[in-house]
């Protein structure tokens, strides 16, 4: 199914949640953080502004970018797991 995110919307896929730390401990399923990390699948046309005009969006398909932990709704679509977030929720772009 495709999805079409409105204003400044943007749908996220998240990256997965890494099972080694970085000193070699292999992480349980239920130790592991959501990660906060994922990869821009779709935005919208930008948040309208005052005059009728859209913003433009920072972000663009095919992004890596890093999100607050408590930012978007997370969905199931077609079996996955997605989120749909405001632009202003992503913290930076990983490049």
């Amino acid at each position: 199914m495709k999805l079409r995110p409105l204003g400044d919307k943007v749908v996220i896929k998240r990256l997965e949640a890494e099972s080694v730390t970085s000193g070699g401990i292999v992480l349980p399923e239920s130790a592991k953080e959501k990660p906060r990390k994922g990869k821009v699948v779709s935005v919208g046309d930008g948040k309208l502004l005052k005059d009728g005009s859209r913003g433009e969006l920072q972000v663009k398909k095919g992004d890596v970018v890093l999100f607050s932990s408590y930012g978007g709704t997370e969905i199931k679509l077609d079996g996955e797991e997605i989120l749909i977030m405001d632009e202003s929720d992503i913290l930076a772009v990983l490049g």
